[in-house]
């Protein structure tokens, strides 16, 4: 948007992509056409244009993006009753962790005996980012 200049014309493939909320998507559109540019929404076969006040369209922007906001919050709702079923069934446990508990131990007495911990992340095959989170969680379920 801040590249946008009058006369230019951005197209986004729906309403959803451009903002979250209705107040973010006049806002947004409300900035392009103030620059003199012109924003069109292909799925909804809307186009908003610099320097054209009218009411109707106004409306329409206000209605799509209010559609468009109560359909994103339907999806999350479902969403979130879908993992909470799936959870129930003992279905959904998330992406299984890189680093074994027995790993994480020896890259821990590692790093204790004071080798750095790229060289350990890099014969673990994993990031350094990785590592210490592994090594971060290990520590906060550790029995105190």
């Amino acid at each position: 948007i801040r590249y946008l200049r009058d006369g230019d014309e951005l197209v986004v493939a729906s309403m959803d992509r451009l903002a979250r909320s209705l107040v973010d998507l006049k806002q947004i559109v409300g900035e392009i056409t103030a620059k003199g540019a012109s924003v069109e929404f292909v799925h909804e076969r809307a186009t908003y244009a610099a320097g054209a006040q009218d009411p109707r369209a106004d409306l329409m922007l206000s209605l799509l993006g209010a559609f468009a906001e109560f359909e994103r919050a339907i999806i999350r709702e479902r969403q979130a009753e879908g993992i909470a079923i799936a959870k129930a069934k003992g279905k959904y446990k998330g992406r299984k962790r890189v680093l074994t508990d027995e790993q994480i131990a020896k890259a821990r007495q590692r790093v204790e005996a004071g080798e750095g911990p790229s060289a350990i992340a890099r014969d673990l095959g994993v990031g350094r980012s990785t590592l210490y989170r592994a090594l971060q969680r290990q520590a906060a379920q550790a029995p105190r």
